[in-house]
């Protein structure tokens, strides 16, 4: 049946491939040179697709993530000199399905990729995972979280840590050290990554035995968000769960301060960018999240990549830079494995034997079915950062 599968969606891609052409690329930037193969002096060169989120009001992720993945593979490149050579191409999704999906495409059947990284949404990913699974491309997400992505298909994994295992321990952390016993909860409900977290979040109130109060809803782009914050405040909560992108995470974590909200906030995945710091400014102090990267942990590898990434970028990496750094990583390991820089199944089976893998964001190992295996460290923003919550 997969065998079949395969095969009409390779019909499908083929068609969709057509469409993509007449209407033109929607890619940003890339690097020219060989397909993947091996050069005369021996040297195998990978090129390894990306779909980032680019431009457009989540701008910020899509930034972090390609750095990470550039830094990596200027490392790589040099690591692995006359061994293997890796390329990018990389492809701007704006946050947008059809174009994720037209990046998909192109990367797939016209430049003829090795495997992909990306892209940034989860909402994204459902779209173009099923795709490249179709193909029997190789892809991997560094930033999708929603519940439900490794399950797409056998050729899809991520290496973000899903909200089914960062907001519960968030949260009983929240709950330990604050007492909270009463919570109310907003969410973006038009958006697969908000709506998966706002599930998660559910489900870890009720299995605390927490009495949520109320849920309040928005829509993607909303910027006035006081009617849902003045049912929340007249509900009177100990704390509020709060599933959203840094763009309304900012506006919601601001205005709630403003109507004298001053409980303590805890977050999905969304908020664990510098741009949610940046936008709340002081209100984002107590907002409570879990991520499997601490900038400031005591480990010799991770402040190497810090200083590196200061020096080159001229800022300290955030989450979605760590681990799409370690992603590039994973997948060059994958490769290595393989022997091989054409044999895209050779290259998801070595990745599905990743175990093991020393990053900057702890140790790593994919589970069954492409999800990571790793430990999140539970922060919170006092003074304006995110900082380790003791």
């Amino acid at each position: 049946m997969k065998k079949w599968m395969k095969v009409v969606g390779l019909i499908v891609s083929v068609m969709l491939l057509l469409s993509v052409v007449a209407c033109g690329s929607q890619g940003t930037s890339g690097e020219g040179g060989e397909q993947s193969g091996e050069t005369e002096s021996g040297e195998k060169v990978a090129k390894i697709g990306v779909i980032s989120y680019l431009t457009g009001d989540g701008a910020a992720y899509g930034e972090a993530i390609t750095s990470g993945f550039e830094m990596a593979r200027d490392e790589l490149n040099e690591k692995h000199k006359g061994e293997l050579k890796i390329e990018l191409v990389i492809e701007d999704s704006a946050g947008k399905r059809d174009q994720a999906l037209n990046a998909a495409q192109k990367l797939i059947n016209s430049d003829n990729v090795l495997a992909i990284l990306g892209p940034t949404l989860s909402s994204e990913m459902f779209v173009v995972g099923p795709e490249a699974n179709a193909a029997g491309v190789p892809i991997m997400g560094t930033s999708n979280t929603a519940k439900g992505i490794p399950e797409i298909g056998d050729y899809v994994f991520r290496n973000s840590i899903p909200e089914s295992l960062a907001i519960p321990a968030a949260l009983k952390k929240a709950v330990d050290e604050f007492g909270i016993q009463k919570v109310a909860i907003i969410y973006g409900s038009d958006d697969d990554f908000t709506v998966s977290g706002y599930e998660v979040m559910k489900k870890a109130a009720e299995d605390l035995g927490l009495e949520i109060l109320t849920t309040e809803e928005y829509a993607t782009g909303d910027t006035d968000f006081s009617a849902q914050l003045t049912n929340i405040q007249a509900a009177e909560p100990d704390a509020i769960l709060a599933s959203s992108l840094y763009k309304e995470g900012g506006l919601i974590v601001d205005q709630a301060r403003k109507m004298g909200l001053d409980v303590p906030f805890v977050g999905g995945n969304g908020f664990n960018s510098p741009q949610f710091i940046n936008q709340a400014g002081e209100a984002a102090n107590n907002l409570v999240v879990a991520s499997p990267w601490f900038p400031e942990r005591d480990d010799a590898q991770v402040k190497e990549f810090v200083a590196k990434f200061e020096e080159k970028y001229g800022k300290q990496p955030d989450q979605f830079a760590a681990q799409a750094y370690d992603a590039l990583y994973i997948m060059a390991q994958a490769i290595l494995d393989a022997g091989t820089v054409t044999d895209r199944d050779a290259v998801r089976d070595a990745l599905a034997n990743i175990k093991d893998f020393d990053g900057v964001t702890g140790d790593f190992s994919f589970d069954e079915i492409g999800d990571p295996v790793m430990e999140p460290v539970v922060l919170i923003v006092k003074d304006g950062k995110f900082v380790e919550f003791k």
